[in-house]
């Protein structure tokens, strides 16, 4: 099972991305478990997943948090502002499921 973890400030704007990733993860029969979290849960949530993204308004985090992913050995980047902004969640899983592979 891959797990894909996604963050912003609050985790609420995510959420709808999340749900968009949801449906198309079960449409492919993918076994994929994806979240969304806040920032003030991401350091901890970020040890259970194979890759980050962050919301673009948390791209000055990045670099914080680029330590703690390569400690762990998981893949971080920023959404992408097209995708994220059209809440493209076909676009989004696509890329996390090649920084997995």
């Amino acid at each position: 099972m891959k797990r894909i973890l996604l963050a912003c400030s609050s985790g609420m704007s995510t959420s709808l991305l999340v749900s968009k990733m949801k449906e198309i993860a079960k449409l492919r029969n993918l076994k994929v478990e994806i979240w969304a979290v806040g920032n003030e849960k991401v350091d901890t949530d970020m040890e259970k997943a194979d890759v980050l993204f962050i919301g673009p308004q948390m791209r000055f985090l990045k670099k914080k948090l680029d330590k703690k992913a390569d400690k762990l050995g998981i893949h971080i980047e920023v959404i992408d502002s097209i995708a994220y902004g059209r809440v493209d969640g076909e676009a989004v899983l696509n890329r996390a499921l090649e920084l997995i592979h």
